[in-house]
Parts: structure tokens; C-alpha cells; sequence
């Protein structure tokens, strides 16, 4: 009988770090999470209740999608348009690149990273690198506008600057993204599509017309034209009125990864030693500029705005910097933990491969776009 037990038990912890291996980024957060509340007390503060609330909101809107075809539908027009698989790729990343300056990165992944799934699992054809650039695309494109990402929206506001010279500070940054965008799609592969895909019927027209009312309440509630609250009840009811299905189907580990991340960052980002760090080393533009990559490695580029905001006037090399520093680790931006979440979701098995070739393209793009502004504005004496 004790052997038996044992024996279940062995099989349960086996089971349980199988799926821990599988999933390295909730690993990461929870391992992260749970040694930052050894050293300082978590509150309940630290979650980011709008961020949450509203990823929530979008994960049943884009899951409707999905289940009514429309996704399919999209995939379908657009493979019918392009002739090979790199034409493919980058009209999906480009997609990518400048809706995240209207409808912010994480937004813009949640909505067309599902898009990119559905045309490889159409066309067998394999979309990694795909995903990946998305990624960057997204957290490069939303650095134009103040809109485009949480950290934009912050020193906007605390700063209190004005559209112009905001723009004239990220511009160099989106003419550099864009451009190493255009060398990393030439190195995709480029295979001919012989796809014949006979189109699709939009099946319940009543129920399209009402998850796309509800996408659009949810992306104004992101902009904060309606209280986010409003568009969670609204979402639910529609849920349980539609599809309560929906509830079941939707990635909650995503969420957890997030709460995790909120709890490490939180409790890291109030610890003396990183504030008097902050305080320290924050001499100039250029040490304010590196400062902020670097933070934003560890604790993603919203934290490290809003940290480093309060230890210099400098806002320029900060803006140039949190931006910049979404790029390297996979939580230096949070988005980009949406598009890995997304991918292992449909292919589970291949977490630590994305990881490598997210790692590979994301520090080359780092260096390249970390370096490049740095030269041009010591010659331009704003360093």
C-alpha cells in the first residue's frame, strides 16, 4: 500500500516539473516572485489591475474570434494575396509594427500573434521567427506615439511634454527599428505558396457584430475613454449571455505569469538598495540612457520608467532608453511574454527553442539600436 502511494506520488512531481520545464517563463515568474518576498513583504498594490483586467478582456474577445472564424477568414485574405511565405511573414509584422503605435504592443500582439497561428497551422509553414519579429515589431513601432505602450503614457504625462519634441526624440529610434526589421525579413525563407483555401462564411453574423463591439469598448477602456470596469462587466455579461465555453478556453497561466512579474517587480523596484542605486548613478544623459537598458533587463521598461523618473529631469535619454531596453530579455517588455505565452500555447514543446532564437534576434537588435542613437547623439552633442 505505502508503495503504491510513493509510487503515485513520484508520478504527480514528475507530471508537475514536466510542466514546469515546458512552461520557462511562468517558471521563471513564479521562482522570481516567491525569492523577491523573502526579502521584501509583496502588497497588493503591486498588481497592475487595469493591465490585468483588460488582457483578461481581450483573451475572451480575440478567443470569440477564433471560435467564430473570423480569424480564419483574415488568415485566408491574406494568404490568398501573397505568393510566397515571406511576403507572408512581413505583411504580419509590419501589421504588427504600426498598429502597436495606435492600439499599444501588448494589444497588438494579442490580436495578430492568434492570426499568425492560424495561417501555419493553414500552410504547415513554421512561424517562429515570424512571432518573434512581431514582437520586436510591436515594441518598436509602439515607441513612436505616446500611446503606443505604458512607459510612453507615464513620462508623457510626469514630464508634461509636448507631441513635438516627443516625436523628434523616438523618430531616430522607429527609422533604425524599421530598417532592422527590413534585414532580419530578408533572411526569412522564402517558399512559394501553392495554397488553395476556398473562403469563408461568416456563419453568425449577429454574434461578429457583437464580439466586435465588445473589442472596440474593451480597446477604449485601454485608452481610458471608459473605465475598464465598465468593459469587464460588459465582457462578462456578453460571455454568459453568448459562450460561457469561453471562460474554459482562455490561457490563465498568462495571467499568473503576469501577477508573478508584478509581484518580483514590485518588490524589487522598493528595496534601498535599488533606489540608492538609482539615485547614484544617475549622473547624465548618457548614464541616465544605459541605466535605463540595463533596469529594464531585470524589471521590464514601465517599472524602470517609472523609478529612474524620479531621480532625473532628463527625460529624453530615459524615453530613448526604457524603449530601447524592451528589447533583450523576454521580460525586459511584457509583451513579449503575450507572444511566447501564445506560441507554446499551440506548440508546447518548443518553449526553449523560441526562447534561443527570441534571445538571438532580440540582443543582435539591442546592440545594433543600444549603440547606433548613442553615436549619433554624442556627434550631435545631446550626450
Amino acid at each position: 500500500m505505502k508503495e503504491s502511494v510513493l509510487i503515485q506520488n513520484k508520478i504527480r512531481i514528475k507530471i508537475n516539473l514536466a510542466f514546469l520545464k515546458k512552461d520557462m517563463v511562468f517558471t521563471i515568474s513564479l521562482v522570481l516572485a516567491a525569492v523577491s518576498c523573502l526579502f521584501q513583504s509583496p502588497k497588493i498594490e503591486y498588481l497592475n489591475f487595469p493591465v490585468l483586467i483588460s488582457l483578461f478582456n481581450l483573451m475572451l474577445a480575440i478567443k470569440a474570434f477564433e471560435e467564430l472564424r473570423i480569424l480564419d477568414k483574415f488568415a485566408i485574405s491574406i494568404l490568398n494575396k501573397c505568393n510566397n511565405s515571406k511576403s507572408v511573414s512581413a505583411f504580419l509584422i509590419l501589421l504588427c509594427f504600426f498598429s502597436s503605435m495606435f492600439m499599444t504592443n501588448d494589444v497588438a500582439l494579442l490580436t495578430f500573434v492568434p492570426l499568425t497561428l492560424v495561417i501555419s497551422r493553414k500552410t504547415k509553414m513554421p512561424m517562429m521567427e515570424t512571432i518573434i519579429l512581431q514582437t520586436i515589431a510591436a515594441n518598436i513601432g509602439s515607441s513612436l506615439t505616446p500611446m503606443g505602450n505604458p512607459q510612453n503614457l507615464f513620462i508623457y504625462s510626469f514630464y508634461r511634454i509636448t507631441p513635438m519634441p516627443f516625436f523628434m526624440t523616438v523618430l531616430l529610434l522607429a527609422i533604425l527599428g524599421i530598417i532592422s526589421l527590413y534585414f532580419f525579413i530578408r533572411r526569412l525563407d522564402e517558399k512559394e505558396l501553392k495554397v488553395e483555401i476556398p473562403p469563408i462564411k461568416i456563419t453568425n453574423p449577429k454574434k461578429t457584430m457583437v464580439w466586435g463591439m465588445v473589442l472596440i469598448l474593451i480597446i477604449a477602456s485601454i485608452f481610458g475613454v471608459i473605465p475598464y470596469q465598465v468593459a469587464f462587466i460588459i465582457t462578462l455579461m456578453i460571455v454568459a449571455i453568448l459562450n460561457r465555453k469561453l471562460l474554459f478556453k482562455i490561457d490563465y497561466l498568462l495571467l499568473i505569469t503576469f501577477i508573478c512579474f508584478f509581484i518580483f517587480v514590485g518588490n524589487i523596484s522598493n528595496t534601498n538598495a535599488v533606489h540608492v542605486l538609482a539615485s547614484t548613478s544617475l549622473k547624465d544623459s548618457a548614464s541616465v540612457y544605459f541605466n535605463s537598458i540595463l533596469l529594464s533587463q531585470f524589471i521590464s521598461n514601465v517599472p524602470a520608467s517609472i523609478l529612474l523618473a524620479e531621480f532625473t529631469p532628463n527625460w529624453k535619454p530615459l524615453l530613448l532608453g526604457v524603449n530601447i531596453g524592451g528589447l533583450g530579455t523576454i521580460i525586459a517588455s511584457m509583451a513579449s511574454v503575450i507572444s511566447y505565452k501564445l506560441y507554446i500555447q499551440s506548440y508546447p514543446n518548443q518553449g526553449k527553442k523560441y526562447l534561443l532564437k527570441f534571445s538571438l534576434y532580440n540582443f543582435s537588435c539591442l546592440a545594433v539600436l543600444t549603440l547606433i542613437p548613442y553615436v549619433i547623439l554624442k556627434i550631435l552633442k545631446i550626450f
